[in-house]
């Protein structure tokens, strides 16, 4: 198979171009891309946390990664529940936390790098949020440079946005262009759901694949914003 590098750079252009991708799933099969992923995300914070398991990054091999290959080969594989823990946040309240096994997280970090290379160059670049190498500080950039003759600023936010937005409407934003659909049998989903009190519940989404996704549907919102904007102009 092609080296990872290429796969993704192949996925760009076909992204940029608009270009379906019919054989995603079979990229799922690329050694290089789990060995990618691995280096992407194995010193994260958390890495060695379990999740329902106690597998953690340190007991990564590629032995591992065939095996997982392999699964995936015989459309076997599918998430793990997560184990939910919940954290504070600013105003109070708790934020649940899924932290699932160590094997979920190469598998959704490499469905991630491939709906990314092929979404990325089809985002608005006035959005910022969840993306590479973008966030708060180049968005603040950009009104500096090019909002010279704006005096107020509409702040909006979509309130519990990984948790309110359907999921099927998610999952057919992928299928318009033939991604990997985490609801298909073939595929590594659906979501195992996570473990709290003693019981598995229902959850979508992988979270790295689901922020992927969900910036898709946001490119619509976007899209229209941006068509306002020029009216106004």
């Amino acid at each position: 198979m092609q080296d990872a590098e290429t796969v993704l750079a192949v996925l760009r252009e076909r992204g940029r171009k608009g270009l379906p991708c019919d054989e995603l799933y079979r990229q799922l099969f690329n050694r290089g891309l789990y060995l990618l992923a691995y280096g992407r995300i194995y010193a994260n914070q958390g890495a060695m946390t379990p999740g329902a398991s106690a597998e953690t990054a340190d007991g990564m091999s590629e032995a591992k990664i065939d095996a997982i290959i392999e699964a995936m080969c015989h459309e076997r594989y599918r998430f793990a529940p997560a184990r939910r823990v919940f954290i504070p946040k600013k105003n109070g309240k708790l934020r649940p936390l899924g932290l699932p096994s160590w094997s979920d997280k190469l598998v959704g970090e490499v469905v991630r790098l491939l709906l990314e290379a092929y979404y990325e160059p089809q985002f608005s670049d006035r959005s910022h949020g969840f993306r590479k190498r973008r966030g708060c500080h180049t968005a603040l950039r950009e009104i500096e440079r090019t909002w010279t003759g704006t005096t107020w600023f509409i702040e909006g936010d979509i309130a519990d946005c990984f948790g309110s937005l359907d999921h099927d409407i998610v999952i057919k934003s992928g299928k318009a262009v033939g991604d990997v659909s985490l609801d298909e049998p073939r595929s590594p989903g659906p979501a195992g759901g996570y473990l709290a009190q003693g019981g598995v519940t229902a959850t979508p989404g992988a979270e790295p694949v689901r922020m992927v996704r969900e910036g898709r549907l946001v490119v619509g919102l976007q899209q229209e914003a941006d068509h306002l904007a020029d009216q106004l102009v």
